[in-house]
């Protein structure tokens, strides 16, 4: 059975990797170029899921903060051929635990299909969605 490891680790990001997924697999992101997400990269705190046996990043997510009342989780993502294996969940437990310390008043992330693993650390529809606004919404 194979072992996974979360990291939050910068300098294991394998940000070629990071960006092939989040450039052509993702649904949010398609398109967009490497120097983009590497200045993302660089301005958030970044995570990952490893394969302990063979090193290879499995998973990513960042989060971007102001390190006292807010943070917005971005750019999760999980390689299409070890989804179904908890690496989602080891990778938002891991986010979620280092963040906690902080205590951030709010938590916001944007998702089109996994509302279920985002339920389960607590995020949950805005009682009040329109106070919510969106600037560059396409």
């Amino acid at each position: 059975m194979t072992h996974y490891a979360f990291d939050q680790d910068d300098d294991r990001i394998d940000r070629a990797r990071v960006h092939q997924w989040i450039s052509e697999e993702s649904y949010w992101a398609k398109g967009r170029t490497r120097a983009v997400q590497d200045a993302a990269i660089d301005g958030s705190r970044n995570y990952g899921v490893w394969d302990a046996s063979t090193g290879d990043q499995v998973a990513y997510a960042r989060v971007v903060t102001d390190g006292a009342t807010f943070a917005w989780l971005c750019d999760v993502f999980v390689a299409s051929n070890v989804r179904a294996r908890g690496i989602g969940k080891l990778l938002i437990n891991g986010v979620i635990a280092d963040l906690e310390p902080l205590g951030l008043k709010r938590m916001l992330l944007a998702t089109a299909d996994a509302h279920g693993l985002y339920a389960q650390y607590g995020f949950e529809n805005p009682e009040d969605p329109t106070r919510y606004m969106v600037r560059g919404m396409s």
